[in-house]
């Protein structure tokens, strides 16, 4: 009788989430939330340029300015490019509010310290007009386009200091709404984002030659209205820590802005907070928080990162989704398309480095100084190079010294 007990209590909570009502319960959170909310919400044109894409980006939150490990950068931080690893080419697909869906595709590579990316957004909602007598008059579909194009430079990169990236990205959107639905409200219209980001060691708890502090900050959609609607401009600055390997921390500070402060006014400041956990070296988890006014978000992510293939599984949880038929939800596939080279460069680099310390301990110092000129050959910045040949030249002197001396004393 109580294993039948207990099976009969697994299987109700088993399947009460599919016929839970939560509307009572997010009722009442609302209501105590509304005290935040802001009046100046929904002002601005292009909302699909608020709405995460998906991958590590979404999971942690949005905080991710000072982080932009991946093709996320594009929304995050468009300096980034200029650092990345890998070439990539990745496919977002966002369900986010009822019968809305997002669809994004970003491609980005490197060249030494330039990168390139190249990316396309799009937002469609199937709409269908009704007459008053209920009769269906009109169907299709309200679409948003975001193209971008993505450059950037690492500026004064060498072995010790990571370099400061900065980028741009110019994007255009088209809004499409069908004359049927309703006429001469399509829209085209241009705009920029601007970001810088830096790396370095901070507080540092473990060895990696990858530097454990971030710091980023972005001006975003500067440009032109669309039919008189403004942009939702925003300014965000963000660091990111990851004082143990497995783990890395990142905080995100919003300020949106507006060019007409009289006609529409900006919304009010933002932050986020997020965090990354890999479990082991090919799986991560995600989450984050974001505080919004009257509609704060929590994001729970997963990530599977293979040497060729990368998935990311996101879900949202705020006042606007549901959660029973479940959306706000994101999954990111991504093609790592190789580093040009880059790897195995380094990898010889060092390798002529450690034959030249092999050679040093063995007293054979011109044969280490011509190592390590090799390695300079390749990367004139490899400082520990041209350290140890100063070293090597002061010791091949001295042994030099020493061997005229027993000549002589001979």
């Amino acid at each position: 009788m109580k294993r039948l007990l207990l099976a009969g209590i697994i299987l109700l909570l088993a399947v009460l989430p599919l016929w839970a009502d939560f509307s009572d319960f997010y009722y009442s959170l609302g209501d105590r939330l509304s005290r935040y909310a802001d009046p100046n919400t929904g002002l601005t044109a292009f909302p699909t340029l608020l709405i995460p894409m998906g991958g590590k980006y979404e999971g942690m939150g949005t905080a991710y300015t000072a982080v932009s490990l991946d093709s996320g950068f594009l929304e995050a931080n468009p300096s980034a490019s200029s650092s990345l690893e890998l070439t990539e080419l990745s496919f977002y697909h966002h369900s986010w509010i009822a019968d809305s869906n997002l669809e994004t595709v970003v491609y980005t590579v490197r060249f030494d310290d330039l990168g390139i990316g190249v990316g396309g957004k799009f937002l469609y909602v199937p709409f269908t007009e009704y007459n008053e007598w209920g009769d269906r008059e009109n169907r299709g579909y309200i679409s948003e386009t975001i193209a971008t194009l993505n450059v950037s430079y690492n500026f004064f990169s060498d072995f010790n200091f990571h370099g400061l990236g900065v980028g741009a990205n110019l994007k255009t959107a088209y809004r499409n709404i069908p004359n049927a639905f309703y006429p001469d409200q399509s829209a085209l219209t241009a705009m920029v984002d601007i970001g810088i980001l830096t790396r370095f060691n901070f507080l540092k708890f473990h060895i990696s030659r990858s530097k454990n502090f971030s710091v980023g900050a972005v001006v975003k959609n500067l440009g032109f209205p669309a039919l008189g609607d403004p942009l939702p401009s925003l300014a965000t600055v963000g660091f990111a820590w990851a004082p143990i390997r497995p783990l890395t921390w990142a905080f995100d500070f919003g300020l949106p802005f507006s060019f007409f402060p009289q006609e529409a006014p900006a919304e009010s400041w933002y932050m986020a907070t997020g965090f990354n956990i890999m479990v082991t070296n090919f799986l991560g988890l995600q989450t984050g928080f974001r505080w919004k006014g009257e509609n704060p978000r929590i994001s729970l992510g997963s990530s599977v990162d293979l040497q060729k293939f990368s998935f990311v599984l996101n879900y949202n949880l705020d006042l606007s989704g549901r959660v029973n038929p479940l959306d706000k939800f994101s999954i990111q596939a991504k093609l790592n398309l190789g580093d040009r080279g880059r790897g195995d460069a380094q990898r010889g680099i060092d390798a002529l480095y450690f034959q030249g310390l092999e050679l040093f301990a063995e007293g054979d110092f011109e044969g280490a100084i011509g190592k390590w000129k090799q390695v300079l050959e390749i990367d004139e910045t490899y400082a520990p190079a041209l350290a140890n040949i100063e070293t090597a030249k002061k010791a091949l002197a001295e042994q030099r010294d020493m061997e005229e001396q027993l000549r002589i004393g001979d």
